[in-house]
Parts: structure tokens; C-alpha cells; sequence
């Protein structure tokens, strides 16, 4: 079917006990925790056996073999008999592969056009035309060798130290665990380098600070050519050995620093058009709901931005698969859509090379929330791109040119994953879970968006926004949508996020490594 997944067929005010996502579907989903024996009225069934909040529920036989379908799509095979009531999941759920009707480009369709004024928020205009959502100065580490005194270098400027510069949001360090023992060349290298080029030339960075220990494989010069002699404002660079030790490059770094302040802290905002907002969608730590509530919701927020001339960044190969057609059905052109497939076709094989398959992606988590085959859990999460066209898919940390929707290939591993999108581009990003992710990825603001009430309640510190209301009956996908679209204009423009209140966001720069440790 051509319907998007997620958009469920409920009002605000409905009260029954589960959500049925599409008249096809032979299981329903659990909205409450339901007792062995509770009758179901919706579904003419009766449960036998206890159903957790967001499990499913069988409506009809399904025999073993026979296609258990959700959102109109097919989520796996019954792999023994399933009796209606029954509680459908590990143990009677099993993963099949099976053929997808691509249909390239059918899908595609304008979206309407916003009338009236265009949309703003308040910007921080860059001199090179570029715009960002915060003003920071960076400390970057071109190695783990180096990534202790790039912590050193940031903790200098703790505290009041930034007080005479209101207008500078701090100074952040970027630090990771590669860079040396890895081949000198190859995607390992080359996904580093792009990670570190992407993150220097963010219109986020006022200024940038480059510190290398000065023998690694990721050179300092090498990534300073891939960050271009065009950046603005240059970046600086460094070596603890060439400085002379840690003291001295601390001493150097800081010196530096603060001849940057007062240039960033001239920058004021200014209404800028939404159109210059890159958007990355991310989801983590997901549940049944993700699909049904914060996922779809998103998708409502993207389409929005989009309209209005923006971009959003889908992502996350290894969970759009099951999936991907919805994707190729609205690529824009035929080799759009092929550069898709080739990047499932690579991570079918990727993962078989190492003794895995496409379905060990569902964690435990995913699983005790509901979750059961990669199938399920790409086409609640493919909800995210909304409605929009696909205009482009891009290699992981590729800078991101094109407006409206596009893919980047990146893992699922939700810190590698948001990684490549804002070395792309990203200056904002939403982030939607269903277990409580706790997720920050300084210099971009993350907005957290809760899949559910329950969590939302036990981590409302956490979360930005509850999504769960959909579920509870009291608000619609579109009304949630709007209100995500609104919250992601207040956040561009200062709004800080629960993550940043907590000070969470200096640890999460994971790029994607692939290759052996030497």
C-alpha cells in the first residue's frame, strides 16, 4: 500500500483499549497494559494471555507460515499458529525476507504550497551567508591521542569565564576514540576525516581550534585540507608535540580562545526564513508507540519544513529496511531511488560478512517495548520523512545541498547516526524515543520527542515534548506535528532543549568506523 505507516485512524477523544493502524492488519496494538481475559469490543476478541502496554494483539487466525500485517505492511510471518487474543510477538513472530514492489516515483507529489508570509526564526547570520542555531567556539581533536587536552583546553572556560561574552553559548570539545592504529586510507579514514571537516565547518562554530598529537594517521593537515582554505572563520591548528607538551598547548590553545571571543560574541540573532533550517530525524530507544505517535508526528513537522522551502534528513539504513519502498516510491528520479537500494544492498551484505543478519538491529529495549522484526520497527520509523518527495540520498558525512526531503546513509547507532547528519549540515535535530533516550549532540540542539505518557512522566527532565498524548486520545498526529514544527522554530531560535539545560552533548561525536584497529 501507498498510505504512510503510523498515521493512526483514531480522533482525539477515543478511549478504547487498543489502536488498530490499518483495516488490513490482523493485530492491533495494546494502548494500556491488558489482563489475560480482558474482552476488547473493538476487536470482538478477548485476551489470552497478559498483553503489555504497546504489544500486539491477534484479531484473527493466523496460521503458521501466513503474513502478520501492521500499518498495512507486512511485519514478518507467524512462525506456529495464532489464535485471536493471543499476544504476538518473539515467540509466534519470526523475520522473513520477501519481495518489495518499488514502483520508483510513484508516489511523488507536490506538497501545497504555504500561503501568506514566509515563516522565520531568529538566526545567527554567518559573514559567508551560512546560518546557525547556536553560537559556539570549538576545540576539535583529530585523534584520541589528542581528545585529554582538548578536554583540558574546554574546562578552562567553565564557570564565569565566559561571563563578559553573553552572546557566545560556551566552548565545546570534540573528542572520540579513533584517529591512529587504522588504515591510512579507505572508509574508516575517510569517514573520520569528513566527521571532523563536517564539525569544523558548521555555521554553529563561530571559531575553530584543531588539536592533533602530531603522529597519528589523521594528520592534522590532512583534515585541515578537507575542511577547504574557503572556511570562515579559519580554522587554527595545532600539535601537542609540536607545542611542546600538554601545558604548553593548553596554555597556546587558551591564548587563542580568547582572542576569538570577542569576534563570536559580536553576532546577534536576526529573523532569518525558515528555508535555511537542515533538520536531522533521528529516533532511539524505540517502542511500539515510536511509530504511532512521535514518529509519524515528526513526519507531520518535516513536511512542514519542507513546504516552506526547508530540509529534513532521513537516515538510519539499517532501519528503514523492510521499508525502503515507501522511500523509492517517492524518489524524484530513477537513480535517486537506486542509490537507496545500493546502500541496502551493501549493508545486506555488510552484515552477513560479519556473521549477522538485517534483524539482530531490534535491541532488547526495542523488543520489551513492543518491538519485534526489523520490519516493524523500520515502518514506524520510515514515519518520519512524512509525505515529502525524496530529492536525494547522500553518503554518510556528505555535505547536504539539496532542499526538501533526502536520506543519508548512516547505522542506526543513534550517536553515529546524528554524527553523519551534522557533519552534513544538520542545525537542528529531533530525536523521538520510546524508552527515554538521554541524548545531547552539542553544537546542535536535540529536541526529544516522548513516544508515550509513562515515560514521558518518569523522564519529563528529559523530554521535550510528550508524543503519548496521541496515544491517550487527546491530540491528533497533525495537531502534534504542528506544535513539533512550532517547538523546532523556538528551539532555532535560543530555546534551549532539556539536553542543553542538562549540559548534555560533549561526548556523543561517534563517527561511523569501519576497518580493522591495527
Amino acid at each position: 500500500m501507498d498510505r504512510i505507516p503510523g498515521r493512526m485512524n483514531t480522533v482525539a477523544g477515543q478511549r478504547t483499549l487498543t489502536i488498530r493502524l490499518n483495516p488490513l492488519d490482523n493485530v492491533i496494538v495494546a494502548r494500556v497494559d491488558l489482563a489475560q481475559g480482558t474482552y476488547l469490543p473493538e476487536a470482538g476478541v478477548t485476551c489470552r494471555q497478559t498483553v503489555a502496554f504497546g504489544h500486539k494483539v491477534a484479531t484473527i487466525p493466523i496460521r503458521a507460515g501466513e503474513i502478520v500485517w501492521k500499518y498495512g505492511q507486512i511485519i514478518g510471518v507467524a512462525c506456529r499458529d495464532i489464535s485471536p487474543g493471543d499476544h504476538v510477538h518473539t515467540h509466534n513472530l519470526s523475520m522473513r525476507s520477501f519481495s518489495r514492489d518499488c514502483a520508483v516515483g510513484k508516489g511523488v507529489r507536490a506538497l501545497p504550497q504555504p500561503a501568506g508570509e514566509s515563516v522565520l526564526f531568529q538566526g545567527i547570520l554567518r559573514a559567508d551567508g551560512r546560518v546557525a542555531t547556536r553560537n559556539y567556539i570549538g576545540v576539535i581533536s583529530t585523534v584520541n591521542c589528542s581528545s585529554s587536552v582538548t578536554r583540558l583546553i574546554a574546562d578552562e572556560f567553565r564557570g564565569t569565564a565566559l561571563a563578559e561574552f553573553p552572546n557566545v553559548d560556551g566552548i565545546v570539545p570534540i573528542c572520540h576514540g579513533l584517529g591512529c592504529a587504522m588504515a591510512g586510507s579507505g572508509p574508516g579514514l575517510d569517514h573520520l576525516r569528513d566527521s571532523l571537516a563536517g564539525y569544523a565547518r558548521h555555521p554553529n562554530f563561530a571559531g575553530v581550534l584543531l588539536i592533533g598529537l602530531g603522529c597519528e594517521v589523521s594528520q592534522v593537515d590532512v583534515v585541515a585540507g578537507a575542511i577547504g582554505r574557503s572556511a570562515q572563520p579559519p580554522v587554527q591548528t595545532m600539535t601537542i608535540q609540536g607545542r611542546g607538551g600538554t601545558r604548553r598547548t593548553v596554555q597556546e590553545a587558551v591564548a587563542r580562545i580568547r582572542e576569538m571571543l570577542p569576534v563570536a560574541d559580536r553576532f546577534r540573532r536576526e529573523p532569518v526564513a525558515v528555508n535555511r533550517l537542515i533538520l536531522g530525524l533521528e529516533c532511539g530507544g524505540s517502542d511500539s508507540l515510536s511509530g504511532i505517535t512521535a514518529n509519524p508526528a515528526l513526519g507531520v513537522a518535516a513536511d512542514l519544513l519542507v513546504r516552506h522551502g526547508g530540509t529534513a534528513v532521513l537516515g538510519e539504513t539499517p532501519e528503514i529496511y523492510g521499508a525502503e519502498h515507501l522511500l523509492t516510491r517517492r524518489a524524484v528520479r530513477r537513480e535517486v531511488a537506486e542509490k537507496l537500494l545500493a546502500r541496502i544492498r551493501w549493508w545486506e551484505q555488510y552484515t552477513a560478512a560479519l556473521g549477522g543478519e538485517m534483524d539482530n538491529n531490534p535491541s532488547p529495549g526495542n523488543k520489551a517495548g513492543g518491538l519485534t522484526t526489523i520490519l516493524e520497527k523500520s515502518l514506524g520509523a520510515v514515519a518520519k520523512g512524512g509525505t515529502s518527495s525524496l530529492m536525494e540520498v547522500y553518503r554518510y558525512a556528505e555535505p547536504v545541498m539539496s532542499k526538501g526531503l533526502v536520506f543519508m546513509d548512516t547505522p542506526g547507532y543513534d550517536p553515529v547516526s546524528v554524527t553523519g547528519f551534522v557533519a552534513g549540515g544538520a542545525n537542528i535535530v529531533c530525536f523521538t524515543t520510546g524508552r527515554g533516550s538521554v541524548f545531547g549532540c552539542r553544537p546542535v540542539p536535540s529536541i526529544k520527542l516522548a513516544t508515550n505518557t509513562a515515560m514521558y512522566e518518569r523522564m519529563e527532565e528529559d523530554m521535550d515534548i510528550n508524543c503519548g498524548t496521541i496515544a491517550d486520545g487527546e491530540d491528533s498526529v497533525d495537531s502534534l506535528g504542528r506544535r513539533i514544527f512550532e517547538r523546532i522554530l523556538e528551539t532555532a531560535s535560543g530555546r534551549r532543549t532539556q539536553s542543553e539545560l542538562l549540559g548534555i552533548g560533549n561526548d556523543e561525536f561517534a563517527p561511523w568506523h569501519i576497518g580493522a584497529v591495527m
